[in-house]
């Protein structure tokens, strides 16, 4: 009787599952289940190289990616919240809406850029001009009246200084970073996906047909980084309801923390006034004189580490004062001059309240004849006052200078959906 009894258990379970598979088979194709054959023509799909036929190698979704954060997108209201001090007027509040995307959840640190040095030295026997236009500006740390000295030789290569940011890394620089850890993170893929790097395209890249790649890294815009250091998910309540907008990447108006054991600390890295860095010897508070280990400090509620202060951190956007009136308001993005050329700037306009570590930045007319561009930059840093850590400020330097406050870190499009 048992034994029959378990016969027809097993039987029940068998034709649930069939029918399972059955409706499963009937649903509508996706990407990841496109089905045996096309819609379109009712020809059977080929799943390997020596298949005949349209080759639809099986898809999983997107990759995941080193140290990459998934940044849900959606609308939000970009701009500075804070009394416009700087009288720039160049990010007025205006509502934009962000494609979902992935950020670094830290910045890049020096021994991430080291790792990159390494294998530009590798390389250098092919092309030796890389591995030092990748060497990051040591001297930044050098001022005439300081002496700051030993960070020029100690910052990027003393084991101790590992997971601290990397700086004195120009614009062009992190451009070209990104450049490269696309490549190596996508070969590394595709050699765990069994791969053969011959089957790549005649530039080297693989193909995006194999589904195995992720898209490339590269600088956050400006709204990509704004939006993630507001991370407005943490006032988010009910059907598109937000309580309050954020002055800072946490709530409230202080910088400390107002819970727990850590009550009274900062919550960032930042200059607490003419000449306090860090506080009295004995109770340090935010414990950085200069930069801090990208893992200090709360991260915010994308689990995003010093989306203010430490470093401030490039984005891709070309500056213009009036970005927030000439861009989309869809995925908005300043890349070039169009409709605003670079010639028509001229040192007085392009000077307003836009200065890094204590120096001037050189006017837009001086970029222009090195045939350059001026380039934002978000964040405030250690030696920058809690005005600059608000998400919505912003400032520019050129695009082939470099800095002991600014950093960056990466970013990376969400493919295949579109939201």
């Amino acid at each position: 009787m048992n034994n029959m009894k378990n016969t027809l258990v097993n039987v029940a379970i068998a034709l649930v599952l069939l029918t399972i598979m059955v409706s499963c088979q009937k649903g509508k194709p996706t990407s990841i289940n496109p089905g045996d054959k096309s819609t379109a023509t009712g020809l059977v799909y080929g799943k390997d190289d020596g298949d005949e036929g349209f080759i639809v190698k099986d898809f999983k979704g997107q990759p995941p990616a080193p140290n990459m954060i998934y940044i849900e997108g959606g609308r939000t209201v970009l701009g500075s919240g804070e009394e416009d001090v700087m009288f720039a007027r160049d990010n007025v509040e205006r509502t934009v809406t962000i494609m979902s995307f992935f950020m670094d959840e830290t910045e890049i640190a020096n021994i991430h850029w080291l790792e990159y040095m390494f294998f530009l030295r590798q390389d250098s026997a092919q092309n030796p001009d890389l591995y030092v236009q990748a060497m990051p500006d040591t001297n930044v740390w050098v001022k005439e009246l300081s002496f700051n000295d030993p960070y020029r030789d100690h910052y990027l290569r003393y084991p101790g200084f590992r997971y601290y940011p990397v700086v004195g890394v120009s614009w062009d620089q992190a451009t070209d970073y990104c450049k490269w850890r696309s490549n190596v993170v996508n070969y590394k893929l595709a050699q765990d996906a069994d791969i053969e790097i011959s089957q790549t395209s005649s530039n080297g890249r693989i193909p995006l047909e194999s589904g195995v790649v992720v898209p490339d890294y590269r600088l956050p815009t400006e709204a990509e980084w704004e939006y993630a250091a507001q991370a407005l998910i943490g006032v988010q309540y009910g059907d598109e309801n937000q309580t309050n907008r954020r002055l800072y990447p946490w709530d409230g108006h202080s910088l400390r923390n107002p819970y727990g054991r850590q009550m009274g600390q900062f919550l960032c890295n930042f200059k607490r006034g003419r000449g306090d860095y860090a506080g009295i010897a004995g109770k340090l508070n935010d414990g950085a004189m200069i930069t801090d280990q990208v893992y200090s400090y709360p991260p915010n509620d994308y689990n995003l580490y010093n989306m203010a202060g430490n470093v401030n951190e490039w984005v891709m956007d070309v500056y213009r004062s009036l970005s927030f009136q000439d861009v989309e308001d869809l995925n908005p993005l300043r890349r070039n001059d169009y409709k605003d050329p670079t010639k028509s700037y001229d040192k007085e306009n392009s000077l307003v309240g836009n200065f890094a570590n204590g120096n001037e930045n050189p006017s837009s007319m001086e970029i222009s004849k090195r045939n350059k561009q001026p380039r934002v930059y978000k964040g405030g840093s250690w030696a920058d006052a809690a005005y600059w850590c608000s998400p919505g400020t912003r400032r520019f330097w050129a695009q082939d200078s470099s800095s002991s406050t600014i950093g960056f870190r990466c970013a990376m499009i969400q493919a295949g959906r579109n939201y």
